[in-house]
């Protein structure tokens, strides 16, 4: 999997605030509705942007829980919202949540299930935290809907093989609704938003993935370096030519816990 350590973390700080990355974060805002008072857990809450977000929402009435892993991102995350008194910070994992049972109102989670080994153990841990009727919001891609344009096929698909192995599942959206509602819990809405561009934008999602990717691929050795560049390279010209294409789907999943 991937090591979200220190250059990671500095890398996706920069591209989680460009208008790719932002649309689907507003997505999630959205359907988790905060309100002023109430407590909300921002599970894998990474560099704290979301977190941030919700605390403002939630006002100095409320509290939001930042819960990751990674002590980068944590010290990301705090340092984003020093000025947020209603913010805590814990780490943990998704599926042992530092949470008490039944004492949030709502929680969130935005690309965070496509890593987790467990996911049933997971929403059920989540689901452990909410109050009855509590609202759970997750969001993540689906690597099904992944369309990428090259003129070295082979290649790209090798690339992508590769990226392939950072998570444990690339189907997490189409597992959820079942997963969720076998335990009794209300599925309120789906929403898909389609990532999509023909111009290679440097606060983009594409170029984010590009650097993660070559990344990836050449620390676990699951390609060549000069093949991973050149797949870099190519991307780069196809964007100078005018021949750049780039989408892919996220869906939000909003539920409801069953009193």
């Amino acid at each position: 999997m991937l090591k979200f350590d220190k250059k990671t973390t500095e890398l996706l700080d920069n591209a989680y605030q460009g208008a790719d990355i932002t649309r689907r974060r507003q997505a999630s805002f959205h359907a988790l509705d905060p309100r002023p008072g109430e407590t909300i857990v921002d599970v894998g809450c990474g560099n704290g942007l979301l977190t941030a977000e919700l605390a403002r929402a939630v006002g100095p009435e409320g509290c939001v829980i930042g819960v990751d892993p990674s002590e980068d991102m944590v010290a990301a995350g705090k340092d984003r919202c020093r000025d947020y008194e209603c913010v805590e910070f814990r780490n943990g994992v998704a599926d042992h949540l530092p949470v008490a049972d039944s004492s949030a109102d709502k929680a969130v989670s935005v690309q965070v299930f496509e890593y987790i080994d467990d996911i049933p153990a997971a929403l059920s841990d989540v689901m452990r935290c909410l109050k009855p009727g509590g609202r759970l919001v997750v969001g993540d891609l689906h690597f099904g809907s992944f369309i990428w344009a090259s003129d070295d096929p082979k290649r790209m698909a090798e690339i992508k093989a590769s990226w392939d192995k950072h998570f444990v599942s690339g189907t997490v959206p189409e597992q959820l609704p079942s997963l969720l509602s076998s335990e009794g819990h209300i599925i309120e809405a789906i929403v898909p938003i389609t990532l999509v561009d023909h111009v290679l934008k440097p606060d983009g999602i594409a170029i984010m993935m590009m650097h993660l990717m070559k990344q990836f691929a050449i620390e676990m050795e699951h390609v060549e370096p000069e093949v991973a560049q050149a797949w870099f390279d190519e991307q780069l010209s196809l964007a100078d030519e005018g021949r750049f294409f780039f989408s892919i789907t996220h869906f939000v999943i909003v539920a409801r816990k069953v009193a």
